[in-house]
């Protein structure tokens, strides 16, 4: 293929620099994977999971209720079963369990004849949990990607992110994890791979919707997982597909993360995320296309539901909070299954770290927080911990919870220690995009834009690339049923204009474009498809002022 220049020059930038790294990269049969024993405790896990099939002892899954969760769950699923029926899974409920293993459910699990429990995208730190399924006679292994603290489970624990583990990709998603068992599964049993390669799909949904960076043996997942499930190898993925409005053989990894996660995602935060798991698992078409429904419904009442905590968040920020450096907004009816989505929407909104507080069990509330900015919200909420019952998370989501009255004495203190951190740096909290690539008039070309393609799977790690383009702004107008969003055409010079819109934040960017003065305009390229037209359009992210 004659590459072009500008698409070089961005690998290149990307640390992309041999001729073989960019085969490598750009090939539709990636190469690059690993010996799943290269795992910490790969050859103990499944010398464990072999005996208890050939023992024929129950085995049960062990799984989470986010598409991680449920996509690691079917993979193990759909392999086990080929070597055992005495199988099942066990997804806890959000609401009444929580993230991780929990006592009562092992109790529950050795209840219903389970005897060896394998969790998926859980379980590295749960010790006090592990330690009581070794008490009750029950045998444990963990598979997981978390990262883990001095308190790690005693048993086989199979994880990237441990110490003593040198795997080559550290970042790899739970279901990333659960494939590499089940590759090593395949290669001691000799099962065939067309077995393992029909769990392409779930590999491919879950190390999307994890965000995980797209890079190394992850961007070969999310390639190969495109590719089976635009195949149409699951034929109840084809049906949830077809419903949602999506085209089979036109996914990508955009519409992996907005057209189908939300709707697995959806039945863990509104209901039960056993609800996914089942729909993919099941083998009688009416009862998929019922769960597929069920789905729908779930999804359109999370979007109900949001917008309206959304719309309660922003009254409250605009009255009480709208000069504050974090937002800490307590309500106390919200559901928690979206407060994760909505702390999102209200930094992207305000480019602030936000935490959105609800009530839990009686004399207890649940906090959800999301970062801004270079700020380490998990640092931040640190330096309380004294005061929470749970908490958990990295630099940029956190989640805890705590006893209601010492909520004024979080908020005092998140409140200063924001105070002390900006105070070390007064530009914590900016705003920044780093432009990749800068284009000429000369540049812009239909070919190059497709040839941006060539770059997915886009995501964490691998970000579609932020294009600069200098030049002036006109026929600047409004948009969409309200005029809520932003449309102008940059003009390049040499006959060259430069389509852009604004949808996140057209008020701030329209306060930018003077007549008459040069910007450059920063953000996203892609094609624009309209009455059989092909145009090149920007989605603009920030405006700058040329001096």
């Amino acid at each position: 293929m004659n590459i072009e220049p500008k698409i070089i020059e961005l690998l290149k930038k990307r640390g992309i620099e041999t001729g073989e790294e960019i085969h490598e990269f750009l090939s539709s049969k990636p190469q690059k994977t690993y010996d799943p024993f290269l795992l910490h405790n790969m050859e103990e896990g499944v010398d464990l999971i072999l005996y208890a099939i050939e023992e024929d002892k129950k085995i049960c899954i062990y799984g989470d209720y986010d598409a991680d969760g449920i996509t690691s769950t079917v993979i193990m699923m759909d392999v086990l079963t080929h070597l055992t029926k005495n199988i099942m899974y066990y997804i806890p409920s959000r609401f009444d369990e929580g993230y991780g293993l929990n006592m009562d459910a092992i109790d529950k699990i050795q209840s219903m004849g389970g005897e060896l429990i394998i969790t998926v995208d859980c379980g590295s730190v749960s010790k006090d949990e592990v330690d009581h399924a070794k008490e009750i006679g029950m045998e444990i292994l963990v598979t997981d990607h978390h990262r883990v603290s001095d308190k790690i489970a005693d048993c086989p624990v199979i994880n990237p992110n441990q110490p003593d583990c040198n795997y080559p990709c550290p970042h790899i998603a739970g279901c990333g994890v659960a494939f590499k068992i089940c590759q090593a599964i395949v290669s001691v049993t000799g099962l065939e791979k067309s077995i393992l390669n029909r769990t392409l799909d779930m590999l491919g949904i879950g190390t999307i919707g994890d965000i995980v960076p797209l890079v190394d043996e992850n961007r070969t997942f999310a390639k190969y997982g495109i590719r089976a499930i635009n195949s149409g190898v699951r034929k109840n993925l084809r049906m949830l597909i077809e419903r949602v409005g999506l085209k089979q053989g036109e996914i990508t990894s955009e519409k992996v993360s907005f057209g189908i996660v939300p709707y697995l995602n959806a039945a863990g935060r509104m209901e039960h995320a056993s609800l996914a798991v089942q729909m993919f698992l099941s083998e009688d078409e009416n009862e998929t296309s019922e769960m597929i429904e069920k789905l729908c419904s779930l999804n359109m009442e999370r979007k109900n539901t949001q917008d309206i905590i959304f719309k309660n968040c922003v009254e409250i920020i605009e009255e009480d909070y709208k000069n504050s450096d974090i937002f800490l907004v307590y309500l106390p009816h919200a559901h928690e299954g979206v407060t994760g989505i909505v702390a999102g929407k209200v930094k992207e909104r305000y480019n602030r770290p936000s935490i959105i507080l609800t009530d839990s069990d009686e004399g207890f509330v649940k906090g959800t927080g999301r970062s801004a900015g270079e700020l380490n919200i998990y640092d931040l909420l640190k330096a309380c911990d004294d005061l929470f019952k749970s908490f958990g998370g990295h630099r940029a989501a956190c989640g805890f919870t705590l006893a209601k009255e010492k909520l004024e004495e979080l908020r005092r203190r998140v409140s200063l220690g924001m105070e002390e951190m900006l105070e070390e740096n007064s530009r914590l909290l900016d705003r920044t995009i780093e432009e990749e690539l800068e284009l000429e008039p000369r540049d812009l070309s239909i070919k190059l834009v497709r040839q941006l393609s060539l770059l997915e799977p886009c995501g964490a790690g691998n970000e579609k690339p932020v294009i600069a383009a200098s030049g002036t702004p006109v026929r600047v107008s409004r948009m969409g049923r309200d005029n809520q969003f932003l449309r102008f055409y940059q003009d390049l010079g040499e006959n060259k204009l430069l389509q852009c819109v604004n949808f996140n934040n057209p008020k701030f960017i329209e306060n930018l474009l003077e007549d008459n003065a040069a910007v450059k305009v920063v953000g996203r390229v892609g094609i624009n498809s309209w009455n059989g037209n092909d145009s090149i359009q920007m989605t603009v992210e920030t405006v700058i002022p040329e001096v």
